[in-house]
């Protein structure tokens, strides 16, 4: 797939890390001509120096042939115009990132009229990601699939857990619910595990299962999880704004402490029913008074990566808060153990998941069994698909003890109607199911796929 991006920022290197190395020819835009160099030392693209805006430039880098363009600059003016003047050339799909609130109504506008293939706000999917940890406070993360009927929770064994010391086939004797672990992290190793694999303190357990089975999970072994009541939001920036809103519509109290009092003006205007503080954030005494003691839940979303990490590592240590961390720098993400930070979410990361499983789809000729969601786990070393099973399916009615599977690929959940099935060996594969698929080091682009040829 002839594949153009604009914008070589910490979105477009994520994008060009990733699919870099599924077979695609790619040709990166960007104005700063020292991060075209970087990329092209790096990746096997081409650069090219300029204004994605230009119809020089955008001829240069071969929209009129190209299949599709993901524009990602920082301005989210520039990607809209730059994807309807490739559209116009004759790229076939666009991509942009759009994050700016009074945008977001026009999202349907831009993709039904404007002839969009998908629009991305980082900060909305940011906000998104942290709604679904805090319906679920005793994990570290929580995906969804089959429209929510599948959850994949990710949960931190602590050194007092009861599951300390636990062979996974014997997980039936402290719980009798029906969920699976289908990836296990520890330190920088990651492992697809077997029924052999014994639980330690410091493992990241990734478990697959409904929403009701994984609540009865926690209570098996000892994680008593009080549901969120009110949150303490530090940043009132795009996140916070995006995040209230959705939490309002649930009852939660917000609370949002703001440096900048025109900001804090724009946002008590728009959230009325938030309570909007101007002060500074990291300010011990401010947070006090504000009730951090008393808060169920505190996120830290200002724009600096190293004061969100310090406040929740003060928030969880001192006060054991349900703490959120927001951050930018890839290099960061992988520092919630160490500071035993509930979470860390990056907003950058997450929309890349999101685009790399767009084009995978529009690279698979038989789109309707193409993955329906993509979720990077573990630092990015495994992805969570879902599939559905349609026609074209070659094992169809057959069980998975029946199925060649590739190595490191494992079936972690089937929706079938309103049923929530973990696998097992004797378990069919059935037209119309939504399958959920860990794999490590394997593309997934159709659910044939992962069956060894």
């Amino acid at each position: 797939m002839n594949v153009i991006i604009l914008g070589a920022g910490k979105v477009g290197k994520t994008l060009i890390k990733h699919m870099s190395n599924e077979d695609h020819d790619i040709i990166v835009i960007d104005q700063d001509a020292q991060k075209i160099e970087d990329v092209v030392n790096l990746y096997d693209v081409i650069g090219v120096v300029g204004n994605g805006g230009s119809y020089d430039i955008l001829m240069e880098a071969g929209a009129t042939t190209a299949n599709l363009i993901i524009c990602v600059t920082a301005s989210d003016e520039l990607n809209i115009l730059a994807g309807l003047m490739a559209k116009q050339m004759g790229t076939r799909h666009t991509i942009a990132r759009v994050r700016n609130p009074d945008y977001s109504k026009q999202r349907d506008f831009m993709r039904n009229q404007l002839g969009f293939s998908m629009i991305i706000n980082p900060e909305l999917e940011a906000a998104n990601e942290i709604r679904r940890s805090l319906s679920f406070p005793s994990a570290v993360k929580v995906d969804t699939f089959a429209r929510g009927k599948v959850e994949l929770a990710e949960f931190y064994v602590e050194e007092d857990s009861y599951l300390r010391d636990i062979p996974l086939s014997q997980l039936h004797s402290i719980t009798k619910t029906n969920i699976l672990v289908c990836a296990v992290s520890h330190n920088e190793e990651v492992i697809i595990p077997d029924g052999n694999y014994i639980i330690k303190p410091g493992d990241h357990l990734f478990i697959t299962g409904s929403h009701r089975d994984l609540s009865r999970f926690c209570l098996d072994i000892g994680i008593v999880t009080n549901r969120i009541k009110n949150v303490l939001i530090v940043g009132g920036g795009k996140i916070a704004y995006y995040l209230a809103k959705q939490l309002g519509v649930q009852g939660i109290k917000v609370k949002i402490i703001e440096k900048d009092i025109e900001h804090c003006r724009v946002l008590a205007k728009k959230l009325p029913f938030v309570t909007v503080i101007n002060a500074d954030g990291s300010d011990e005494e401010v947070l006090l008074e504000e009730g951090l003691e008393t808060t169920d839940a505190f996120l830290a979303l200002t724009g600096l990566d190293e004061e969100n990490l310090i406040l929740s590592l003060y928030a969880k240590n001192i006060y054991h808060k349900k703490t959120i961390a927001k951050v930018t720098r890839m290099s960061f993400t992988g520092l919630a153990d160490s500071l035993k930070v509930d979470s860390i979410v990056a907003p950058k990361k997450i929309i890349a998941g999101q685009i790399i499983r767009y084009v995978r789809a529009k690279m698979n000729k038989d789109d309707d069994s193409s993955v329906k969601t993509l979720y990077k786990i573990v630092d990015g070393e495994v992805e969570a698909s879902e599939f559905i099973a349609t026609p074209k399916i070659t094992f169809l009615g057959m069980t998975l003890n029946d199925l060649n599977l590739k190595n490191h690929v494992l079936v972690a959940a089937i929706s079938r109607e309103n049923e929530t099935i973990v696998p097992k060996g004797d378990t069919t594969i059935e037209l119309g199911d939504h399958l959920v698929i860990i794999s490590r080091g394997e593309t997934m682009k159709s659910l044939n796929d992962i069956i060894r040829r």
